[in-house]
């Protein structure tokens, strides 16, 4: 390879990395506009919450101290986390919670990308801050696991969707305060 091609792939590298570097700092504003489109999705996939479901209402109790660390590095990394889980949860077992499938996919396609974005920004950082607290991470999954355990044991009926669909609009509306602090 001549040296024209070396110089030529090193730009595109430099480019790259820079383009990548200048995503990450505006990923605040990104998970925002992520989280009121996720909101918004939410509540075009379904209708009102259906009244015969309020009897089986549950608490699963989000651990919100996840989200109050002292380090931005840290609250990006429980968000990556929160997002995949979510991702999850919204794309297994949907054949009774009847809603818009155009809203759902949409739903699915943005915390995906978002879940890309977040790992992109804070790749290999996991070395310390969160991911060394397993006891929080630990809490993440345990709640994560409530919901799961919630719709199994409901046969994935449609009330078993609906209380979490309104679970997870909690859980994004807690996100966007925490990132409008940031």
């Amino acid at each position: 390879m001549n040296a024209f091609g070396l110089i030529l792939i090193g730009l595109i590298l430099l480019c790259t990395t820079t383009t990548s570097s200048l995503q990450c700092n505006h990923l605040p504003l990104q998970q925002r506009k992520v989280i009121e489109n996720s909101l918004r999705l939410l509540d075009k996939m379904g209708k009102k919450f259906p009244q015969q479901c309020l009897r089986e209402k549950m608490s699963f109790r989000f651990p919100e101290q996840i989200l109050k660390p002292r380090h931005k590095e840290t609250v990006k990394m429980a968000i990556e986390e929160i997002f995949q889980h979510i991702f999850y949860i919204f794309s297994k077992n949907l054949t009774l919670a009847a809603w818009d499938g155009t809203a759902l996919e949409q739903f699915q396609n943005g915390l995906y990308q978002q879940v890309e974005q977040l790992e992109a920004c804070v790749i290999k950082k996991k070395t310390h801050y969160f991911w060394n607290k397993d006891v929080n991470r630990l809490k993440l999954k345990k709640y994560f696991q409530k919901i799961d355990c919630f719709l199994k044991d409901k046969q994935h009926n449609l009330c078993s969707w609906e209380i979490s669909r309104a679970e997870m609009r909690r859980c994004l509306q807690l996100i966007d305060k925490v990132i409008r602090r940031l």
